[in-house]
């Protein structure tokens, strides 16, 4: 098997063009990728379960943007013209003429499932491109659950994805060329991320090997071989990673670390992939890490 390398991609005439996005899902993760369609220039639509959400939804790439301003990476006029491209909507119906369509809502297989059966009734054009940010769910599921399985896509960004320059493109098998194409093409020359391909297989190819290292310091804690913090400075001091792993797990949520880390081991099998009793019961008590205020460390000021 060949390891996946770094792909470019070069706008050709036979790769549509892609101008309209959408987005399900207004979240840090869709937040992120809405933000990002918008500065590119992207007429973009999110769609979120209510009102509220949807307020939140843009409330979360204001402030993105403003930050932005703030640091110097896109100026005011970039600021207006991306949150110009940008409209929020509680009805899939406004995603019906969508050229490509995200999901990006929590990571639940039924839920997942649900909305791709959703946007297959709903958007228009039968060369529309679907994509999952999913990180562990397989993308071939997914698929299935439409009548265009070859349309169906893994876009996968990372958090901060207005930060994070990587995207896993990953094709089931089931998802035609033309698809692949167009999605690669979309990521790397529409967006300017960087673009590595992965098979189809729970954790791609980052979490594959992130999650047994975040779940070995869990693990760490968990046998009081060592304190969050400790074991965070060792990593950040000793090893120069930016982030300590109790603190990146989180980042990511606990939640979602341990959805991943269950689809791991369903696939895999493998004991590395198992997620740790006190994961577990943190998930169940709410202490999920920044987006609670509380996990392996405490957030006083919570991250919408």
């Amino acid at each position: 098997m060949s390891a996946p390398k770094a792909v470019s991609v070069p706008a050709t005439a036979s790769v549509p063009e892609i101008r309209r996005a959408g987005v399900v899902g207004g979240g840090r993760m869709g937040a992120g990728i809405a933000e990002v369609c918008a500065r590119a220039g992207l007429d973009t639509v999110v769609c979120e379960a209510d009102a509220g959400a949807a307020r939140d939804a843009r409330d979360r790439v204001a402030r993105s943007l403003g930050n932005a301003v703030a640091r110097g990476r896109v100026t005011p006029a970039e600021r207006d013209d991306a949150l110009a491209a940008l409209a929020f909507t509680t009805s899939l119906d406004a995603l019906a003429d969508r050229q490509l369509v995200v999901e990006a809502v929590p990571e639940d297989a039924g839920l997942k499932a649900e909305v791709f059966a959703a946007l297959d009734k709903t958007v228009e054009d039968p060369a529309a491109v679907l994509a999952t940010t999913t990180s562990s769910i397989p993308v071939m599921r997914l698929g299935m659950a439409t009548t265009r399985a070859d349309r169906v896509v893994g876009l996968h960004f990372f958090n901060p994805v207005p930060v994070m320059p990587l995207v896993e493109v990953v094709a089931s098998l089931h998802t035609g060329r033309e698809t692949l194409a167009a999605a690669e093409h979309f990521a790397a020359t529409t967006l300017g991320r960087d673009v590595v391909r992965a098979r189809d297989r729970a954790g791609f190819v980052v979490n594959a090997l992130l999650v047994p290292y975040l779940l070995a310091a869990v693990r760490m804690a968990e046998s009081g071989f060592a304190t969050p913090e400790d074991i965070d400075t060792g990593m950040r001091q000793g090893c120069a990673h930016p982030m300590g792993p109790l603190a990146l797990a989180d980042l990511i949520g606990l939640d979602t670390l341990t959805a991943i880390a269950e689809s791991l081991y369903e696939e895999f099998r493998e004991p590395l992939y198992a997620p740790p009793p006190l994961l577990r019961r943190m998930t169940d008590a709410g202490l999920l890490g920044r987006k609670s205020g509380q996990g392996f460390h405490a957030y006083p000021a919570r991250d919408g």
